[in-house]
């Protein structure tokens, strides 16, 4: 049995419209409420919310085999306003492992709690060289130096406030998507793109008339990069859990942006033996590129299921992504893979 084809025009057009919306952790609704909406096209998915917001969408299947669930988020790294500084302009609190580094010079977007959008961009606080000098090259790119210059009339703290900028406020990184050769560059490929694997799985699937082989559970996280995004959420009866997130590439990795990959172990340890071979199998037999690999610097939703008590065999796959929390990038190749292995799972 081949898998069905997956629409490529569809995938990138869901991608990059996601990508777009921004959706830093604790602001993640109107990522949530577009998923719901393309979910929404498929009436054999019943959809429903969490309390703390995620979106569970259910295909139910007739027979008595135990249910199975996948999850991916769309929550991505952020800041909120930390403080507002005598000149008018903006200190962060981080969400997640934003690198400096990588943000400075980046525009951003500071949603006020009363809806309003106002537009700035991240700078070190010694910037102009023409003011200081090789000092700016020498200056930590840190909490206590990076600030938001906004692009608006203000000198000062109460300028500043009378714009309706509050300390809490959610500040959102421009993503910069760009489609080029087969590659997708942009901010949050962590875990957007993993989202589009799923919706596009359930998408191939319905146009081919084809059904899962038991009931699926797929649970769009919103609370990922802080930690316990799928620590709730995953019905009790649920026995596999495989969390789709991406893949890790750079020195040291097995992984690259042309396969997808197995994750054996990360940060947390190993996950389920048996599962990981049962997707290793599926691989094998749809001839699905695939690698396996250990991420030391890595947490996921499936693990913060089983630190919640979560009763379920885990495991961890996802498209190779190039410069994860950074500019990151991913091929095609390595995420049409990744969907196929979704789609092969559920037909197993």
């Amino acid at each position: 049995m081949s898998l069905p084809a997956i629409n490529q025009e569809y995938f990138v057009d869901f991608l990059v419209k996601l990508l777009n919306i921004a959706s830093p952790t604790g602001f993640a609704e109107p990522a949530i409420e577009f998923v719901e909406r393309e979910f929404s096209q498929f009436k054999q998915l019943e959809l429903s919310r969490t309390r703390k917001g995620a979106l569970i969408a259910k295909w139910k299947v007739d027979n008595d085999l135990p249910p199975v669930a996948l999850t991916a988020h769309v929550d991505t790294l952020g800041a909120v306003v930390k403080e507002i500084k005598p000149n008018g302009r903006l200190k962060l609190s981080r969400i997640g492992g934003i690198q400096w580094s990588s943000v400075e010079t980046e525009g951003v977007w500071v949603f006020t709690s009363r809806g309003e959008k106002i537009r700035g961009s991240v700078l070190i606080d010694t910037a102009s060289g023409h003011v200081h000098g090789a000092e700016g090259s020498k200056t930590p790119r840190d909490d206590d130096h990076m600030e938001v210059r906004l692009d608006v009339r203000t000198n000062s703290e109460s300028e500043t406030r009378q714009l309706g900028i509050n300390i809490g406020d959610c500040v959102a990184f421009d993503p910069r998507v760009e489609v080029t050769n087969g590659f997708i560059r942009s901010r949050f490929l962590d875990d957007k793109a993993c989202v589009a694997n799923l919706v596009a799985a359930v998408k191939s699937l319905t146009e081919a008339g084809l059904s899962p082989a038991r009931t699926v559970y797929f649970h769009v996280s919103n609370y990922e990069e802080v930690g316990h995004g799928a620590a709730t959420g995953i019905p009790s009866d649920v026995v596999e859990l495989v969390t789709v997130d991406m893949a890790v590439v750079g020195r040291g990795q097995e992984s690259d942006e042309f396969h997808a990959t197995l994750c054996t172990k990360d940060g947390g340890g190993p996950y389920h033996f048996g599962l990981n071979n049962k997707l290793r199998a599926l691989a094998e037999k749809y001839n699905i590129p695939y690698k396996t690999d250990v991420y030391t610097f890595y947490g996921s939703d499936g693990e913060a299921f089983w630190r919640a008590g979560g009763d379920v065999a885990l495991a961890l796959i996802g498209p190779g992504i190039d410069a994860s929390h950074n500019y990151e990038r991913a091929h095609m190749d390595g995420l049409n893979a990744t969907t196929n292995w979704v789609m092969a799972y559920l037909l197993d």
